[in-house]
């Protein structure tokens, strides 16, 4: 299968799954990134504010934004622009309905970076939406431990890739 017949595959896949199914898997996903040795080592980590298709975020945000150092996307053009979630942040709706904190941007380092996609392979192989955000922001950041989170519908025998395809260094799903 191509990337589009994969993105169309896994949107009907996550229309077999209720609300709460989803919900318990991302709790069930969320749990063990917290275990993690990476997620528990880290002070700058950068999470992603949760469309209602992805692993659901904004609780674990919450939890976690004033123990650590919380990085989260912004879109401007086509870029993500990282922003701090500083206790007084407040959100409003961005590009594609996502919910974006309203702060200065970050000019800092990550320890580590926690990713969203469509689809994922044991290899460390992404889809995401199509447009290469994710791509080219990880691109700039080479050396920070990237985890990709995703639904087990989600976790496919093989991604196909392409040269500008930035891989995972590990994929939690449940």
């Amino acid at each position: 299968m191509n990337k589009k017949e994969i993105r169309n595959k896994i949107k009907q896949l996550k229309k077999e799954h209720t609300m709460q199914e989803l919900d318990s898997q991302s709790e069930m996903i969320l749990s063990k990134l917290e275990k993690h040795k990476a997620f528990k080592d880290a002070n700058i980590v950068m999470l992603y504010a949760s469309l209602p298709d992805e692993v659901n975020t904004h609780s674990f945000i919450e939890k976690w934004r004033n123990k650590k150092h919380i990085i989260l996307p912004t879109v401007s053009g086509d870029d993500i622009i990282p922003v701090e979630l500083g206790k007084e942040t407040t959100f409003a709706t961005g590009d594609f309905n996502i919910m974006e904190p309203q702060n200065e941007p970050y000019h800092g380092s990550f320890d580590l970076i926690v990713v969203p996609g469509v689809a994922f392979d044991s290899d460390g192989n992404r889809i995401g939406r199509g447009k290469g955000y994710y791509d080219r922001f990880l691109s700039h950041h080479p050396k920070v431990k990237r985890i990709g989170i995703c639904f087990d519908f989600q976790y496919i025998d093989k991604v196909p890739t392409e040269e500008n395809d930035i891989k995972m260094d590990e994929v939690i799903t449940i």
